[in-house]
């Protein structure tokens, strides 16, 4: 699908050296779109909403943030912990306000799973159902993501 006038502007910000040093789409030549829609049936085939999988990751985020040290047993099953960086983000499709630095790692247990994000993974799952491009740093795969989550 032929990106917007919009799609491309973002697309630009999301080159890396723009907003991160890596940027977000890795070797990705789909539209913005393309990667959102295929990622969105990837996440309704599992039950599960952009919205239930960002909430769930701030949950843990959240829980590991006052951690002394370093990690911290969520729900008896996530070894959770968050490393907190000096610094903010932007979003690259230019909403107001920062997201802070930091990277929690998750593993779930149970099945042996895990899983990294920052705080922009969160806003960008959450607001506009985008898990990174294929081959980006922090591409997050919806399926490995809920494996690990829930």
């Amino acid at each position: 699908m032929k990106e917007t006038t919009q799609e491309q502007r973002i697309r630009a910000r999301m080159q890396p050296g723009i907003i991160s040093l890596n940027g977000f789409l890795g070797k990705d030549k789909r539209s913005i779109s393309d990667i959102i829609s295929d990622d969105d049936k990837q996440l309704q085939a599992l039950s599960r909403t952009p919205i239930e999988v960002a909430e769930r990751m701030l949950y843990f985020s959240n829980a590991s943030f006052n951690a002394f040290d370093g990690r911290v047993t969520v729900d008896d099953i996530y070894v959770v912990e968050t490393e907190v960086t000096r610094g903010r983000m932007n979003c690259p499709w230019a909403h107001d306000g920062f997201h802070r630095k930091y990277i929690t790692s998750l593993t779930n247990t149970k099945n042996n799973t895990t899983v990294v994000w920052t705080a922009l993974n969160i806003h960008l799952i959450k607001e506009h159902s985008f898990f990174e491009g294929k081959g980006s740093a922090f591409r997050l795969d919806p399926a490995t993501l809920v494996k690990a989550l829930f």
